[in-house]
């Protein structure tokens, strides 16, 4: 079971890849779960989000201790969830898919507020998950007021 958590955590061992290749595997694999969700309505959408987040704490918490480091880099899942989360409003072009991971890796290093106070002072899967979350939101929202920039001066 243990190895199980590990794989799921690790988003299929693509957290234990170097930094470029994981930013690359991790975005990958959150394509690959967010295409067949795209599609759905946004409160279903959200209600999948809610669940992915909830056994994401879950399971980004149980990692940490088999992998005995907190908040351990190998450890992917929240960057899967993050992205799901900046994919969540996008439109259905792979163009604005690639607009959206950029953003959100770009958020995800840069941390602003609240990024590194959630890092500092939430503990276990919930810190572990929370950061990225903000990330996610962070860039969804930017891409939005992109969007509706670009439509104005069109």
């Amino acid at each position: 079971m243990n190895q199980v958590i590990i794989a799921v955590a690790t988003g299929l061992y693509a957290g234990n890849l170097s930094a470029g290749s994981r930013r690359i595997a991790v975005s990958a694999l959150a394509l690959l779960l967010w295409l067949p969700l795209k599609n759905l309505p946004l409160p279903a959408y959200l209600a999948m989000l809610l669940s992915f987040y909830v056994l994401g704490f879950l399971i980004a918490g149980t990692a940490e201790k088999l992998l005995d480091r907190t908040d351990a880099q190998p450890i992917a899942i929240d960057e899967i969830g993050g992205l799901l989360v900046s994919l969540s409003m996008v439109p259905h072009h792979p163009l604005a898919w690639t607009l959206c991971l950029v953003a959100f890796h770009l958020f995800h290093r840069l941390k602003p507020w609240p990024t590194t106070w959630i890092g500092q002072h939430l503990h276990g899967g919930i810190g572990v998950m929370s950061d990225d979350l903000v990330a996610g939101i962070y860039a969804a929202v930017s891409l939005q007021l992109l969007y509706r920039l670009a439509a104005l001066i069109a």
